[in-house]
């Protein structure tokens, strides 16, 4: 478990999937969160100083839609680009979010666990609690 009380993430093996849970105090840090439990699980933490900084928006009807834009962005980086967000920054827009992503190169750091392939849009969830807000996904590794 990674994070203080008002923000954090944490992952669990689910049968032959990664399973991560994120929280904040708002809908942004929670998915920002999410991404960090994905990175770490196959990066592990404490990436090296970002290298260069990556932007795009992401769009989605409900805010479980977003949570899976925003972690299959990270998966097609990762596939099409070699970059991994050692920090992400996420803020709303019309319709969505924009991501913010400081990066570094997947190629230079060992692989500490199972490349993540696709969310699963089974059992995803993202929800504002009484309290903070949380968001669950299974990833496909």
């Amino acid at each position: 478990m990674t994070g203080s009380g008002a923000r954090g993430h944490r992952t669990a093996a689910h049968t032959a999937d990664l399973r991560v849970e994120a929280w904040g105090p708002t809908r942004e840090d929670c998915i920002a969160q999410a991404v960090a439990a994905m990175v770490e699980s196959f990066a592990g933490a404490g990436l090296p100083a970002p290298e260069a900084t990556a932007e795009c928006e992401v769009t989605g009807e409900e805010d479980t839609d977003l949570l899976a834009a925003a972690l299959d962005e990270v998966i097609y980086r990762l596939e099409t680009t070699g970059e991994i967000p050692a920090v992400t920054e996420v803020s709303p827009r019309p319709g969505g979010l924009r991501l913010r992503f400081r990066t570094v190169d997947a190629g230079a750091l060992p692989a500490v666990g199972a490349i993540p392939k696709a969310v699963s849009l089974h059992e995803l969830r993202c929800e504002r609690g009484p309290d903070r807000w949380w968001c669950s996904a299974t990833i496909d590794v």
